[in-house]
């Protein structure tokens, strides 16, 4: 059994310090759940956007080091799809990323930074809000699933949705916790459309993101449009990071071609694989979060690598940049 502590907090203020405005929260409260099931500190919050954004929760996990050291701040990771990420009881499928547990780990053996954590919950506009609004070019907008409804292009809500992460929840993450709020110690990730909409934030707000990850990238959405828009609007790759990955299996298994293209614009604007970039391939791998909780370390290291760099040039089990891997599933 995983220890477990939810942290209730009851900051003076919040709700004033959040003044509506375009795509701004307006109530970030306490959530009045039951603790989580996961290692370490998790602060919950229940988040009230501006319309036409829906309410949901965020979830913050604080470093082992967080409450022993008090004059000390720390880089911060915002990650989709929130209730994923640390307890199975309340992930999708029944099997969560291990956040907790993966960065409790990678810290003590010293493979990443410390870091916060902060997990955002999707709703049941899952799709408009994590579909890259500014690529789509035509309407309706194909999920690239098949079966899947289409959405009108005017349905979407990936710019409100960036706003909010931005403009409102950034904003308000560094008043409440000791934050490194600079570009360079601030990072996105996500999976399958949550991928999409890492890479668009990165895009769209390079002076706020300095890294992104995309497991598992979902680029089939509007017939590959991001590829393409994504190109033509890379942030420096002196200043960024990009990690991409994806599995062989299920879903998984119409990504190869797309992210090749992906990789061949990244070659063409000057990044170097291993670098600044880095795309690897998992055979075997599945489209589903106990495929991404298998290889999440992956892009930790990526993201979060010491400042001497060792962790980014090299991961610890010996594979060089690019990798052709088989996933060991995993569990607690």
């Amino acid at each position: 059994m995983r220890r477990a502590r939810l942290a209730w907090c009851f900051a003076a203020g919040l709700v004033a310090a959040l003044v509506a405005g375009p795509g701004c929260a307006q109530v970030l409260a306490p959530a009045d759940d039951a603790p989580l099931q996961a290692t370490g500190t998790v602060e919950r919050w229940l988040a009230t956007p501006a319309a036409p954004l829906q309410p949901r929760r965020v979830d913050v996990w604080l470093p082992p080091s967080y409450a022993q050291s008090p004059r000390r701040r720390y880089p911060v990771l915002y990650m989709h799809d929130g209730q994923n990420l640390f307890d199975p009881g309340i992930a999708f499928t029944g099997s969560d990323w291990d956040i907790d547990g993966e960065m409790t780990r990678l810290v003590a053996r010293g493979e990443v930074r410390e870091a916060i954590v902060v997990g955002v919950w999707n709703t049941s506009d899952r799709f408009a809000e994590y579909m890259p609004q500014a690529a789509v070019t035509t309407t309706p907008v194909d999920s690239g699933i098949e079966g899947r409804p289409l959405l009108a292009a005017e349905a979407l809500r990936g710019d409100a949705y960036l706003r909010f992460l931005v403009d409102a929840l950034k904003p308000e993450i560094d008043r409440r916790y000791r934050t490194r709020p600079g570009r360079d110690d601030t990072f996105v990730m996500g999976s399958s459309m949550g991928g999409l909409i890492s890479l668009y934030a990165i895009a769209r707000y390079p002076a706020t993101f300095g890294g992104a990850a995309a497991l598992s990238t979902h680029w089939p959405a509007c017939g590959g449009c991001m590829i393409d828009w994504l190109a033509a609007h890379l942030p420096s790759r002196r200043s960024h990071r990009l990690y991409f990955d994806f599995g062989t299996a299920t879903l998984d298994a119409r990504y190869p071609p797309f992210q090749a293209r992906m990789d061949t614009a990244l070659s063409r604007a000057g990044w170097r694989q291993g670098r600044s970039w880095r795309t690897r391939r998992f055979e075997g791998a599945e489209h589903n979060e106990a495929a991404w909780r298998a290889r999440v370390a992956h892009p930790l290291r990526f993201l979060l690598a010491p400042a001497d760099g060792r962790a980014a040039a090299r991961a610890p089990d010996g594979h060089p940049p690019l990798e052709h891997a088989a996933v060991q599933h995993s569990r607690r």
